[in-house]
Formats: structure tokens, C-alpha cells, sequence
């Protein structure tokens, strides 16, 4: 009995190992990056409880001279409460404010029309207006575990533009776990695992 409990101890450790092993490359696989030097415009996907991070690196970029032009959308989604206006914000508003406090001027800051419930929206959305506008070239700007999706939905939605997509990440460890500890809080598992599913039903249904 000692020896199989002893072997089943053997086994729970090595997989725990292996799984300690791996899973900084599960979170890593998500993550992609491509700068460009210049875009048409830069588009900050929506994320709600993170737009904090993405608005962080979006304003950093639009500082650095890469595009003069931000566009944001709206998810739908609500923060807080506001005291000073006595209701609760959206997201979008709460993007566009923090765009503004870092620096980026208010009349550079364009919301996309319609309201999005998702990246496959947000692609949608922007290929109404992409032709008209001649954008050449897109500069997204997400959080990291959200990269790999959104770069794949938007070269796949927007085949037909001709558009040059580049992407940047927002930092992690601000609103999102790091990769090599992801796994230790229940956050991680919220956006880390779930990405994969979401990713998996946008390849098979899209």
C-alpha cells in the first residue's frame, strides 16, 4: 500500500513540475508583438477592467510620434460610480479621460461608431470605415494575453483592405498577472485560460 501510495506521490509531483514548467509558455504563446513605425491610426481594443494598462501604453505611443490619431470603442461596459457627475462611467469615457490626463489631446481621440461586444466587433466596426478613410496601415494596442486573437481577427476580417497591422502590449503586472506566475492567482485564470477557449471558438466560427 505504501508503495503505490509512494508511486502516486511520484506522479502528482512530477506533474506538478512538468505543469510549473510549461505554463509561463502557455501564457507566453498569446503573446505577440509587431511595431510599426507609422500608422494611419492607432486603435485602443476595448478590455473594460483594463483599459488602465492599455491606455498607459497607447498614450506612450501616440507620444512617440507613430500616429496622430487614437481611435477607441465602446464595449458597453460600465465602471464605478462617479461621484462628481453622480453616475456610473463607461468604459469608453474612462478610456478617453486617461488618454487624456498622459497627454494625448482630446480631439485626437475618435470613438468608433456603433457599440462592440467583442474583438470580432471591433474589426467589423473598423472595415466600415477603413476603405472610405484609405487607412493603410493599423497600430493595435491590447493587453498581452489578448495579442495573438486580436491580431489574427483583424488580418482576418480585413483581408480583403490591403491594411498593414502592427500591435503593441500593454505591460503586464499592472492589470494582468505575468506569465510566469499567471497561474498562482484566480485573475490569470480568468483572462489566461479563458483566452484559449475564445481563441478556439473565433478559429473554428470565424
Amino acid at each position: 500500500m505504501r508503495k503505490h501510495i509512494g508511486k502516486i506521490l511520484i506522479a502528482l509531483c512530477a506533474a506538478f513540475g512538468g505543469w510549473v514548467l510549461l505554463a509561463p509558455f502557455a501564457a507566453s504563446f498569446l503573446i505577440v508583438e509587431r511595431p510599426l513605425e507609422r500608422a494611419d491610426a492607432i486603435l485602443v481594443l476595448g478590455g473594460s477592467s483594463t483599459y488602465i494598462e492599455r491606455t498607459q501604453k497607447a498614450a506612450e505611443v501616440f507620444k512617440s510620434g507613430k500616429s496622430e490619431k487614437i481611435l477607441i470603442s465602446d464595449d458597453g461596459g460600465f465602471g464605478g460610480w462617479d461621484r462628481n457627475e453622480k453616475r456610473n462611467l463607461r468604459f469608453y469615457e474612462l478610456t478617453q479621460r486617461s488618454l487624456i490626463s498622459q497627454g494625448v489631446p482630446a480631439d485626437r481621440i475618435e470613438l468608433l461608431p456603433g457599440q462592440v461586444t467583442g474583438t470580432i466587433w471591433e474589426a467589423k466596426e473598423l472595415k466600415k470605415i477603413a476603405a472610405g478613410r484609405g487607412y493603410k496601415s493599423i497600430l493595435l494596442v491590447t493587453s498581452a494575453y489578448h495579442s495573438r486573437r486580436s491580431l489574427w481577427t483583424f488580418e482576418h476580417i480585413l483581408a480583403e483592405e490591403q491594411i498593414n497591422f502592427g500591435i503593441e502590449i500593454a505591460d503586464t503586472g499592472i492589470q494582468t498577472p505575468e506569465p510566469f506566475v499567471w497561474w498562482l492567482k484566480t485573475r490569470g485564470w480568468q483572462i489566461v485560460a479563458a483566452e484559449y477557449v475564445k481563441f478556439i471558438y473565433y478559429w473554428l466560427f470565424y
